[in-house]
């Protein structure tokens, strides 16, 4: 299974510890967890040994996990196996900012020898997980058709304590039964599961008061679906970096009679992304890379109308600071094609590139800025701000956004008139 980061912003931290069996601590407010990504195996049959570090301390973390793992296999007569386990990825140098978790697996043979239930470990570690290796899943397979009792004094459970707590007086599942529905029916919607698993955030994603001239809102939402996911275990080939993406932005009068759209952007994308095509030894740079095709309309007919096609490459240069935070310098190349009749001088007020520059905290400020030059002077300049409401008096989810906007440009329909600095501020969920 390859490496990924995630947002703590996405998973709870909480749901990450239940999933997992055991949990040994390496520096301070930083762990490691460990568990097996089945129940059950026969003599000879292969497991991953799945891990999770997690970051919640103050600063970045630098993950390095080891390529081997020495696992010890111990049968209930009281023999003991000792297996290598090798990571399935060769990405062993990882930093992990501030509230974010890596994820890394090793792949396994359970020994020929061993039979019944297995009591597995890693050698240096204090985690300890278990393995039904009886081939035929006679113990993992097999529900749990007893009472809960008190442990103390072995008599059953009254059945009414029992089922408030959500499950059955009389009778449980068995872990293979559990494993299957964790792993493949998290939500008890396969299809829903699939398509969460590729979703994910794309461009950001917030809602801004403006009161120059007239109490306006700008708005926009963004989100990218993964088209195709690598087996577990195995890198992503190029066609698991292909992406469509759709994002939405309006502007929208609070002051008329009937509070109308000003105008509403409809852009969708397909393109090809990695976000580390190339590394430094030091992990201190790295190159991102996205290239391919979009559209751009408002939705409108006639001396309304506009729309706008374009095929693009975007490198993304990153430099990582000791301190926990990301510089990203990444410029938007374009190309375009089939204007529409009403917009063909575009290209004269947006130019063919958008520079961006961002800086983001981990769990901290985000900074960005985007400039593109037109023909004749015409400049166009967009700042964004954004601090995380965690870390203010009111302790919610999302962060408090500011945006600043001057040139062409902030709605499709008038592309081609200057909008004189404008500041917009409000609530941003991807910053």
């Amino acid at each position: 299974m390859p490496r990924t980061v995630h947002s703590f912003l996405t998973r709870h931290l909480g749901v990450i510890a239940a999933l997992f069996a055991s949990t040994v601590t390496g520096a301070a407010h930083a762990g490691i967890s460990y568990k097996l990504d089945r129940a059950s195996a026969a003599p000879g049959g292969t497991v991953h040994i799945q891990a999770v570090y997690f970051n919640d301390s103050e600063a970045g973390g630098r993950w390095q996990p080891p390529r081997s793992l020495v696992l010890q296999w111990r049968s209930p007569s009281g023999a003991v196996v000792r297996s290598l386990a090798q990571a399935d990825s060769d990405d062993l140098d990882i930093n992990v900012p501030v509230n974010n978790f890596a994820r890394m697996s090793w792949t396994a043979v359970v020994p020929t020898t061993a039979t019944g239930l297995q009591a597995v470990s890693i050698e240096g570690e204090p985690a300890l997980m278990a393995l039904d290796a009886s081939g035929i899943g006679a113990i993992a397979g097999k529900p749990a058709d007893v009472p809960v009792v008190d442990a103390r004094t072995g008599k059953p459970l009254p059945p009414a304590e029992v089922e408030a707590t959500g499950v059955s007086p009389t009778a449980g599942p068995a872990p293979t039964q559990v494993a299957v529905a964790t792993d493949a029916n998290a939500t008890g919607n396969p299809a829903f599961d699939r398509l969460r698993a590729g979703l994910s955030e794309y461009e950001p994603t917030y809602f801004d008061l403006r009161t120059r001239d007239r109490t306006t809102a700008k708005f926009q939402f963004s989100f990218k679906y993964r088209l195709f996911t690598p087996d577990r275990g195995e890198q992503p080939g190029f066609l698991d970096h292909l992406y469509l993406a759709y994002t939405q932005t309006s502007v929208w009068d609070l002051q008329g009679d009937s509070r109308p759209f000003i105008d509403t952007t409809f852009n969708p994308s397909l393109f090809w992304l990695s976000d580390k095509v190339w590394q430094s030894k030091s992990n201190d740079w790295s190159l991102g890379l996205a290239s391919g095709v979009e559209h751009a309309s408002n939705g409108k007919a006639g001396d309304d109308s506009r729309s706008v096609n374009d095929a693009f490459v975007q490198p993304a240069l990153n430099y990582r600071f000791e301190g926990g935070s990301t510089l990203t310098f990444a410029p938007r190349i374009k190309g375009y094609f089939a204007l529409g009749d009403e917009n063909r001088d575009y290209t004269d007020y947006t130019g063919w590139v958008d520079y961006h520059l961002r800086w983001a905290q981990d769990n901290g400020l985000v900074a960005s800025v985007m400039y593109r030059q037109g023909d004749s002077a015409r400049r166009t300049t967009q700042l964004d701000l954004a601090w995380p409401l965690k870390r203010t008096f009111l302790n919610m989810n999302g962060y408090l956004h500011l945006q600043y906007f001057n040139g062409y440009g902030d709605t499709l329909l008038a592309y081609n008139q200057r909008q004189r600095s404008q500041i917009g501020i409000g609530l941003s969920l991807v910053p």
